[in-house]
């Protein structure tokens, strides 16, 4: 099949082929089809006994100049059919399968169609080919045949233009070696002297040495058509002693007629009249005919030509310029374009003309041309010694395929954008509002959007919230407000909204909706906002959830917009059920997230507070809903009064870590407290419960225990003993503000692994003043980042909020608003304690407050 002549002459296509003009007019048209139909590549293909790439785009640009056996082409096979090629599966498509570029992999599917040009010659193929499968459409197959005569139009435009340079080089050429003759018409003796070189012009028999006649000899010669316009030149010369120019055709005695061109002087007597005609002719048919065939052509081709000469008249116009310009030519030729066509002043097309004829250089714009025409052209214009000649081609089609394609686009990004809005939180309100900030300009004026509470009453509005609204003018924002404000305590039952809320579908008003929105509610201040806000059309859009309706969104257009038609309806009515799944989501994610961080909390309990010494606790849950984990503090007294803090975590994130901290917790406070014994000790005696009782978790954990002698007391100095399970090292920022971290050679293994682990302790002494900061892994480990990383952002920022001497309340609070991420995905728990001196009354925030009754009270 491959191996097929191409349909009709392929002198043509070799035609087109020598003439293919290089540079980027065909590769533009080449990419405008690649981007059109957002494919990887395109190609114009010329086929003869070989195929010839004369344009290309994408993985094709390279192979512009080419040639290659036409029967390994796939536009071979385009060019066979003579219509559109659709292959969305090349691989497995058995016309085109066994050439090589679906063989190497480098074409998976393809389009291509016919490049027919205007005597019907199928002279090649305009294709777009992607590596991969993929599905070809009804309008890409349209707009894809559009382009081809583009392509076609230049590739015969710039044959055209080659040819008649030539043929204007070559009829030069024969005009200098022709034989031009030359003539004497005496006026006083009526004598026409004709020498050798014109008697063989007329083709006069016997005159090789001249001739001598009449004017009437000459008349005999001349075609009857031509005549009368010859003698009135000859005797406008005779009559003004002037120029004389004439072109004509003669019949010579043989039949045959010629075109000659003659150029002569009249000249004057010693009296004044003109006493003799003098001149030469020459042979002119062959321009003639040169050009009736650039006539013929321009005639026939598919996009419309005309030439302007150096004064903006047209000089001639081609049929389809005709159409287009909306004129005939007898009232186009030698009319100035810039008065039969006033709007073009000011425009591109005045712009480019002028600059074009200043500047001697071509130029190429697209530009939109209103009334008569109404149209968007493709316009080519380049001067040449005698004007600027035009080609122009309507490509409103290609234009509107191009901006519907656009538009698709903004469309498809702005569900994009609205699946990001939407799932970049499950904060309700948040999520609606950024749906606001989305539908407002792109498709609509101005919208309201509300919320849907559970226990809501259509009845009497409760559970009915406007949450989010916003308005294309910012100066209608204050309008806006105050009409979110009043709506729901001022509607009446006939209201869209409520309409649109109990029956769960969309209710929609087009034209004129003032009016009928103003009625919807009692006389009051919000009918006067909507006389203000003037909508002229609406929408109202129920955002459905799992079963139940969630919230509305409501669009308004002014006149100037108009209604939303139904592409824009389609989007909207996508964009109103993902708004509604995520406020649906929102609503179960607080529940399950409530219920989650209240079973969390439930198993910490508040911490003791001991003399001179202020302990602060937090507790803040991952971002996901019922993502409980085994995050856990702890801060409680030993009976000889010494005060242990807790920090720890169990492996996990969901309600069975929870419960396995709950066991391990339980187990090390009533160790720690009933034995009285020291970190380590305690860690151990957990490891061996966890053991016995084959509780079955594993945890990371500090343990400390804060104590003082007397002697130590008297110094102002506390020790701090603690034993590390794998757990971050507790951070110390001292009085001075410098910070240092409690860390060991190499932490001891988690608990749960190895009850015979034998566990280290370390000591420190501190000044009173400083503060022990305990904290779990939520708060300093970041996906992507170190941990290395992690603490020493953390050392730096408790050195920044400890220069500043806050409470340790506030401390902490802030603590965690530098250090945690807006999405954080682990539970944090903290416990700090702040040793506050003691030679000095107690500060507020400071025990003891809350000691148990078996332990003595040092005040």
């Amino acid at each position: 099949m491959a191996d097929a002549p191409a349909s009709e002459g392929p002198s043509t296509a070799s035609r087109l082929v020598a003439h293919a003009p290089a540079g980027t007019g065909l590769d533009r048209l080449a990419e405008l089809a690649s981007t059109l139909l957002h494919a990887s590549s395109s190609q114009i293909s010329l086929i003869t006994d070989v195929q010839t790439v004369v344009g290309g785009a994408g993985g094709a640009a390279a192979s512009v100049g080419l040639r290659s056996p036409r029967a390994d082409s796939l536009c071979t096979v385009t060019v066979t059919t003579g219509a559109p090629l659709v292959v969305p599966d090349a691989v497995h498509d058995s016309r085109v399968s066994g050439l090589p570029p679906v063989s190497s992999g480098q074409v998976g599917s393809y389009l291509g169609v016919p490049l027919s040009t205007s005597d019907g010659s199928t002279v090649g193929a305009l294709c777009v080919f992607d590596l991969s499968p993929r599905s070809w459409s009804p309008v890409e197959v349209s707009i894809l045949s559009k382009l081809a005569s583009s392509v076609v139009a230049e590739l015969e435009l710039a044959a055209l233009s080659d040819e008649h340079t030539t043929s204007q080089v070559a009829l030069a050429l024969a005009i200098e070696a022709a034989e031009v003759g030359t003539f004497d018409w005496d006026l006083r003796t009526g004598e026409l002297s004709w020498d050798g070189r014109m008697v063989q012009l007329f083709g006069i028999a016997g005159g090789a040495d001249g001739f001598v006649g009449t004017i009437d000899d000459f008349n005999a010669l001349l075609h009857p058509d031509d005549r009368e316009r010859v003698a009135h030149a000859l005797q406008s010369a005779v009559e003004t002693c002037g120029g004389y120019s004439a072109e004509y055709r003669i019949v010579r005695p043989d039949g045959a007629m010629r075109w000659v061109a003659a150029r002569g002087r009249a000249l004057g007597g010693e009296s004044g009249p003109a006493v003799r005609v003098l001149g030469a002719a020459y042979d002119t048919t062959a321009q003639r005919d040169s050009e009736a065939r650039v006539a013929r052509v321009l005639e026939t081709m598919n996009a419309a030509f005309f030439h302007l000469d150096r004064s903006w008249r047209f000089t001639y116009v081609n049929g389809r310029a005709e159409r287009l310009l909306a004129h005939a030519r007898d009232q186009l030729l030698g009319q100035d374009v810039w008065e039969l066509f006033p709007l073009a002043l000011g425009t591109d097309f005045e712009t480019h003309y002028r600059a074009a004829m200043v500047s001697g250089e071509p130029t190429s714009f697209e530009a939109w041309y209103p009334a008569p025409l109404e149209a968007w052209f493709e316009v080519q214009a380049w001067p040449d010694p005698d004007g600027l000649a035009v080609y122009f081609l309507d490509i409103t089609e290609r234009r509107a395929a191009h901006d519907e394609a656009q538009q698709a686009a903004a469309r498809a990004q702005l569900l994009a954008e609205d699946t990001t809005a939407l799932s970049s939180t499950l904060e309700a309100e948040e999520a609606v509002a950024r749906l606001a900030q989305l539908v407002v300009p792109a498709l609509a004026d101005w919208c309201l959007v509300t919320l849907v509470d559970d226990d809501h009453d259509a009845a009497s509005r409760r559970g009915l919230r406007d949450v989010a609204w916003h308005h294309v003018d910012p100066a209608a924002m204050p309008l806006l407000d105050r009409y979110a404000e009043l709506r729901f305590r001022e509607l009446q039952d006939d209201a869209y909204v409520l309409q649109a809320l109990r029956a769960g579908t969309l209710v929609h008003g087009r034209g004129g909706a003032t009016e009928s929105v103003a009625q919807v509610f009692v006389e009051g201040e919000a009918r006067e906002l909507v006389a203000k806000l003037a909508p002229d059309s609406f929408v109202v859009l129920p955002l459905q959830g799992r079963g139940r309706t969630v919230g509305m969104l409501t669009l308004f257009n002014g006149a100037a917009r108009g209604p939303l038609d139904d592409r824009d309806l389609d989007i909207v009515r996508d964009m109103a059920g993902r708004a509604g799944l995520a406020l649906d989501s929102s609503r179960l994610y607080r529940q399950q997230r409530d219920i989650a961080e209240g079973l969390q909390r439930s198993l910490l309990t508040a911490p003791v507070e001991p003399d001179h010494t202020a302990i602060t606790v937090r507790y803040v849950p991952a971002a996901q809903a019922a993502q409980v984990g085994g995050d856990w503090y702890d801060a409680f007294l030993q009976p000889d009064g010494a005060t242990v803090l807790v920090i720890g975590d169990v492996v996990g994130h969901d309600t069975a870590a929870a419960a396995a901290m709950g066991q391990v917790r339980t187990l090390l406070r009533g160790i720690a407290v009933y034995s009285g014994l020291g970190p380590s000790a305690v860690l151990r005696g957990v490891d061996a419960a966890i053991e016995t009782l084959q509780v079955g978790v594993t945890a990371t954990v500090v343990v400390a225990r804060v104590e003082q002698t007397p002697e130590e007391r008297a110094q102002g100095l506390t020790r701090i003993r603690w034993s590390n399970a794998g757990h971050p090292p507790p951070m110390v920022l001292h009085p001075d503000g410098t910070v240092s971290v409690l860390s060991s050679a190499e932490p001891d293994l988690l608990l749960g692994i190895d009850p015979a682990e034998q566990r280290s302790e370390q000591v420190v002494t501190v000044q009173r003043e400083s503060t022990v900061l305990f904290y779990t892994d939520g708060l300093v480990e970041r996906r992507g980042e170190s941990l290395e990383d992690g603490l020493q952002a953390l050392r730096e920022a408790l050195a920044r909020l400890g220069s500043s001497g806050l409470p340790l309340e506030q401390l902490c609070d802030r603590l965690l608003a530098q250090m945690l991420p807006e999405q954080q995905e682990d539970d944090v728990a903290l416990v700090a304690i702040r040793l506050h001196r003691q030679d000095r009354p107690r500060p507020a925030e400071a025990g003891p407050n809350r000691v148990p009754p078996s332990v003595p009270d040092e005040d």
